[in-house]
């Protein structure tokens, strides 16, 4: 273990999971829905996005060339460092990379979680998905979860560029009259307004983000493009409000008010999600089709070097603070950099309490 990554011997990358080929789509969905009772006729009616992909999700493949990315990445700075991969949902299974990292001697990892923002399933969740995981794997190391990362630079910063490259592929006569909709996952209005310490952090945080890209573009582009925060996968009840308005809608909106052409910045996801090569590129792409309307959507950050040297920066970071130095945490934006240990009722549980890791409740 290198010095500078002390006390920590591992580092684990925590994720959702996806299924892999057709058999794995409902009982993958079973994990995701456990507890709600979900007859498993919904559950192939959901799933059938998955099928036009072969029942295979992107998100399983994308985590394997992370991972190998951050590898390469510790390795070449001269941190020896073991670098595990668990899921919430699928294989593989976070008790499974528990149980291995006991065999292997890990005592203490940092958890980075491929989710940037601030919410009951993109935090709490996860937390409490790693407190049943040590509880089922006695002897499991101690785990501390990475602050959330949607201001850091290594996350911004790809997202910009991306943005800047969707712009120029529209054409020319169009580019300078488009339109920037950045794209997240809804959630409930009620988890949102229950989302990190004292409520609304979710979509406050992307909107300081949504803000900063603007910004950049604009000192790229010398042009202020109109921009606006959508929202896609909404699921669950009809009569529960979710954030809006859904992506579909806002670009029929758009049209209606002689918008001519979008680019689509999917600043809720580190990667090419389902949720990003369905709800993006196929089910919002066709929308803007049908429309008359030039499309693009911009890159994820993925593999980008930049966002790969940022789980490097969070947890040395993180490191430094468990040794008690002094650390510079780098952000852009009006918000701070994100807390490391979540206070207690953070993005709290809609359906109640249960142990979570990674907080001081």
């Amino acid at each position: 273990m290198s010095s500078g990554a002390a006390p920590y011997d591992a580092l684990l990358l925590v994720s959702f999971g996806g299924p892999e080929r057709a058999d794995d789509v409902v009982p993958f969905l079973r994990n995701v829905t456990a507890g709600r009772n979900v007859p498993d006729q919904r559950l192939i009616e959901v799933g059938a996005h998955y099928q036009l992909f072969g029942g295979r999700s992107p998100i399983n493949d994308q985590n394997r060339a992370l991972l190998e990315a951050i590898r390469e990445d510790l390795d070449a700075a001269g941190l020896d460092l073991a670098v595990y991969w668990g899921n919430r949902n699928w294989d593989p299974f976070l008790t499974d990379a528990l149980e291995q990292m006991k065999a292997d001697g890990i005592t203490r990892a940092a958890c980075l979680v491929t989710s940037a923002y601030s919410s009951y399933s993109g935090c709490r969740q996860y937390r409490e998905n790693l407190a049943d995981a040590v509880a089922a794997v006695p002897g499991a190391p101690r785990l501390d979860r990475l602050r959330a990362y949607f201001n850091h630079p290594g996350f911004v910063e790809p997202n910009v560029d991306a943005t800047l490259t969707a712009l120029a592929k529209l054409p020319a006569d169009l580019r300078s009259v488009a339109h920037l909709v950045f794209v997240t996952h809804s959630i409930p209005e009620a988890m949102n307004a229950s989302s990190g310490p004292i409520g609304l952090a979710y979509s406050h945080q992307h909107v300081t983000v949504m803000d900063e890209i603007g910004d950049r573009v604009r000192e790229e582009t010398g042009h202020r493009y109109p921009a606006s925060l959508v929202y896609c996968s909404r699921s669950g009840p009809p009569a529960v409000p979710w954030l809006e308005p859904d992506v579909n809608d806002h670009l029929v909106t758009l049209r209606a008010s002689g918008v001519r052409a979008v680019v689509l910045v999917p600043i809720g996801f580190v990667s090419d999600h389902m949720e990003v090569i369905y709800d993006l590129d196929t089910e919002a792409a066709a929308t803007a089709e049908k429309l008359g309307m030039a499309f693009e959507r911009a890159a994820t950050a993925g593999v980008d070097p930049r966002f790969v040297a940022m789980v490097r920066d969070l947890l040395l970071e993180r490191a430094a603070v468990e040794r008690g130095e002094d650390v510079e945490r780098a952000a852009v934006g009006p918000v701070p950099p994100a807390w490391d240990v979540c206070a207690a009722g953070c993005c709290a549980n809609p359906q109640g309490h249960r142990p979570a890791l990674c907080g001081s409740d």
